[in-house]
């Protein structure tokens, strides 16, 4: 499986935003991704993501990782 690495909050919102999440608002210096009928994310819009906190959130998306890391390219 491919590793996840530090990527920016900005490329992970682009990437929650492919698998069908809408960034709604920012809320200090984190961006908030809504999509029906899914929960609600908070995604720190850093410079990086540490990969647990980005793990985390895709797993409460119910997206598969190495799905997330194909979309990054």
């Amino acid at each position: 499986m491919p590793k996840l690495t530090n990527i920016s909050g900005k490329k992970a919102v682009n990437v929650f935003i492919k698998f069908g999440y809408t960034h709604v608002h920012t809320s200090g210096d984190h961006a908030i991704l809504q999509k029906p009928g899914a929960p609600t994310l908070s995604i720190p819009l850093h410079k990086e993501v540490a990969p647990f906190l980005l793990k985390a959130q895709i797993k409460r998306a119910e997206i598969r990782i190495d799905d997330f890391i194909r979309a990054l390219h």
